[in-house]
């Protein structure tokens, strides 16, 4: 006979079973309403038929959402020309813009603030850091010293890409970069402002984000810092998080216009945001 114990302990396991396998059913539930979700309102919207319109390109390798399409996307139009990137505010380099990009022969550099971070980074991306494919600089970048840290690294003052993503200063520090030009700029904005609202964060050196909706800057006001900065606003991701820029000088008519906040504003769908299938990684691979 079993003891109280064993009849708890098997009743436990087989709840536990019940739960694992609901969690599995809801998580799949999940994934087809996302899909759905994403056909009728992107790939089925009028809005988004215009060719010239970036979100229909959208996929994801390395990025958090769709960005790695758009990128991919934007250079199959304008070209490219020394294929070197900057990313500042990169985390551990499994979850951003520009990993893809290196894993395509591009070169660039990394700048992380995050001690644990960048320690992952080196471990990690530890190849193409020894072979200066990649240049990583652990320092908190601020308005005062983005253009010695650029110049440090010896990044070159005009490259094709660059990505801004450190949830507070982001305007700030894109502001004051005067002295680099790179033919196309990600930046991340706070959707919660809508299209209209000129918003941006008061500037603070030591700035850490606290999970708020307390961060950088609304489109319109990236809008008007970009074109004051000989930059066209051209798109954003579907997610409503990056605002994609090109410099003025190659947009030709490649782009969806008018280059307005208006035209291009995203908002907020974090909900579609899904974690599932297998975890990212980076090792070292063979392009045969």
């Amino acid at each position: 006979m079993r003891s109280p114990l064993d009849a708890i302990i098997e009743f436990a396991r087989r709840r536990g079973r019940r739960a694992i396998q609901l969690g599995s059913d809801v998580s799949a539930l999940r994934a087809v309403m996302v899909d759905e979700y994403i056909r009728a309102n992107l790939y089925g919207n009028p809005r988004y038929q215009d060719p010239k319109r970036l979100n229909r390109h959208e996929y994801q390798v390395y990025s958090q959402n769709g960005e790695d399409g758009i990128i991919e996307e934007i250079f199959a139009r304008i070209g490219t020309t020394n294929r070197v990137f900057v990313e500042i505010g990169v985390q551990d380099g499994l979850e951003c813009n520009t990993t893809y990009l290196l894993l395509k022969g591009w070169s660039g550099h990394w700048i992380e603030a995050n001690a644990k971070d960048a320690a992952a980074i080196r471990q990690k991306f530890s190849t193409p850091l020894e072979n200066q494919q990649l240049k990583l600089e652990q320092v908190r970048v601020t308005a005062e010293n983005v253009e010695s840290t650029l110049r440090e690294a010896g990044a070159p003052s005009q490259f094709d890409f660059l990505s801004i993503d450190i949830d507070g200063n982001d305007y700030w520090v894109w502001k004051s970069m005067e002295r680099f030009s790179p033919r196309v700029v990600a930046i991340e904005y706070n959707a919660l402002f809508g299209s209209s609202v000129r918003w941006v964060m008061k500037y603070k050196p030591s700035h850490v984000w606290d999970g708020s909706s307390y961060f950088n800057a609304s489109l319109s006001s990236l809008g008007r810092l970009g074109e004051s900065k000989g930059y066209c606003l051209v798109g954003c991701n579907f997610h409503g998080v990056n605002a994609f820029f090109v410099r003025r000088d190659v947009v030709g008519g490649l782009f969806c216009e008018p280059f307005t906040a208006d035209n291009h504003y995203e908002p907020i769908r974090y909900h579609l945001q899904q974690k599932h299938g297998f975890r990212r990684d980076f090792g070292d691979y063979e392009s045969i």
